[in-house]
């Protein structure tokens, strides 16, 4: 039942996600936002960490699962309603992987960890927890960098820029170096690599 039970939870997560009514752009192909940025995170994945564990391939693949659900405008401005924001989609997310995982039969300890690794518990101390995260960071700076910058002074999109490479491996930041971007977005990149 392993693999069957692998496709068909990846199967239920896709199909969850093309009910997203955001589309974006990835890689000249228009789709369903939170799907194709789950397929762009698993594409990353398979680079950064090849033969990675199942619970990690899943939490990957889900790590955005119907986060259309909880808008932003939902709360607060300013940073404060920003965490609070973030931490609802985290338990959005983990409540949503643990419903499907538990219908294509996973036991309950991988599905408490595929929800750890969606929740970031042990950031900084767990290597699948960093590789999740390094992905994350990944599919931002792939396809979220260029609309923000649009959106923020320079002074500002370059301290997010430069917030986000400290949670990123090594690794993970010489590919982000190596991106295809937009030159004004590859000039944000390097101007928070400077500093």
């Amino acid at each position: 039942m392993g693999p069957d039970r692998f496709e068909r939870a990846v199967a239920a997560i896709d199909a969850a996600n093309a009910d997203d009514p955001h589309r974006i752009v990835i890689r000249g192909v228009e789709q369903a936002k939170e799907l194709g940025h789950a397929a762009l995170a698993t594409a990353w994945l398979e680079r950064l960490r090849p033969g990675a564990s199942e619970a990690l391939q899943l939490a990957v693949r889900a790590h955005h699962l119907k986060r259309w659900a909880i808008p932003r405008d939902g709360f607060p401005d300013g940073r404060a309603g920003y965490l609070r924001w973030r931490t609802a989609l985290k338990q959005l997310h983990a409540t949503e992987v643990s419903h499907i995982l538990g219908e294509v039969g996973y036991d309950d300890a991988t599905i408490e960890r595929v929800q750890d690794i969606v929740r970031k518990r042990g950031l900084g101390t767990d290597p699948e927890v960093q590789a999740f995260e390094d992905v994350l960071c990944l599919v931002f700076l792939e396809t979220q960098l260029h609309d923000l910058a649009v959106k923020l002074a320079p002074d500002h999109i370059v301290e997010v820029v430069r917030k986000t490479l400290p949670k990123m491996s090594d690794e993970a930041k010489a590919v982000a170096l190596e991106l295809d971007l937009d030159p004004d977005d590859r000039a944000v990149l390097e101007r928070a690599v400077a500093t």
